[in-house]
């Protein structure tokens, strides 16, 4: 089996105001580099629409509709400082976690090894009830409970190597004792969550902050002496990457200095935790990453990664 990739011109589209870092050339550096020779064989497909059933396994309806109801038809929409919707950036949004919800249909049903989904808006700062930090759904924790409520998952585990934590994700999961999160990020750092001692109400949260300046050999330990085992541990049938690349020392937002093989290595090693735990069954979605060099660079090691998984 192969890896699939879901993408879509409308992730370009999505709006925000000139000189925002989270702009549509972001997508377009990454489909430059997924249309170059060495992935002309993988599979591309374009995600679907996420239905309101899908949104609400983690988002409740009141706040999906506050989303929908709050997009423009002209000019753009602001839910925080940073935030911002224009009226091509509900679809994408939506998009963004029909694409996680169909990968995870895709690997359940047997029509490829793994999926990445190569979206934007990114979605790990969506709180339950709040979006924030350039994310309005959280597509990562959404295809893990699709994978519960379609696929008979009984255990789901979301890994986050963005340079930030991901809130949103640790809120959706902080009290629900099969599902699992793992974070390493630069501390301190926007959005100032993730403390180490920060566990979960079940042992279900593994938080690994690496301090400004921190490179691969640090990044390397606290997967593989924290992380990966928290994640062995909590024995997942499926597994979810919230791929940001804003950990690479070129990046503008962060201060880690990561490179390419870090995010290559970082693939390889939970997918060997997949195969062993979860049958191999596993979905990357992206996230951050805000040098477009570095970014397409960081996506193409990812991808050949998972294409080697």
């Amino acid at each position: 089996m192969s890896t699939l990739l879901y993408t879509h011109p409308v992730f370009s589209r999505h709006e925000v105001p000139p000189g925002h870092v989270e702009h549509g050339g972001r997508y377009d550096a990454v489909d430059r580099v997924l249309k170059s020779d060495a992935f002309a064989h993988l599979e591309k497909r374009n995600p679907p629409t996420a239905t309101a059933d899908e949104i609400e396994r983690v988002h409740p309806e009141s706040f999906r509709r506050v989303v929908e109801e709050n997009a423009p038809t002209d000019g753009l929409a602001q839910f925080d400082a940073d935030t911002f919707m224009g009226p091509s950036s509900l679809e994408a949004a939506l998009r963004a976690a029909g694409g996680a919800v169909a990968a995870t249909d895709a690997v359940f049903g047997g029509e490829a090894a793994n999926a990445f989904v190569a979206a934007r808006p990114p979605g790990h700062h969506a709180e339950p009830e709040r979006a924030m930090g350039f994310c309005f759904f959280n597509s990562a924790a959404i295809a893990a409970m699709h994978a519960r409520a379609v696929h008979g998952a009984q255990r789901v585990a979301v890994l986050d190597f963005d340079v930030h934590h991901g809130n949103g994700t640790e809120a959706a999961f902080r009290s629900d004792e099969n599902a699992f999160y793992a974070s390493s990020h630069e501390w301190p750092q926007y959005p100032g969550t993730g403390p180490e001692s920060e566990r979960g109400d079940f042992d279900n949260i593994a938080n690994a902050p690496l301090a400004t300046g921190s490179g691969g050999d640090a990044f390397r330990r606290a997967w593989g002496e924290l992380l990966l085992p928290a994640l062995g541990d909590f024995d997942p049938d499926f597994i979810v990457i919230s791929a940001g690349f804003d950990a690479h020392g070129a990046d503008p937002l962060g201060g880690l200095t990561l490179n390419e093989d870090d995010f290559a290595w970082a693939t390889a090693e939970i997918a060997g935790v997949a195969r062993d735990k979860a049958k191999g069954r596993m979905i990357s979605v992206l996230e951050g990453g805000y040098d477009l060099d570095a970014l397409a660079a960081s996506v193409a090691a990812h991808v050949r990664s998972l294409m080697e998984a």
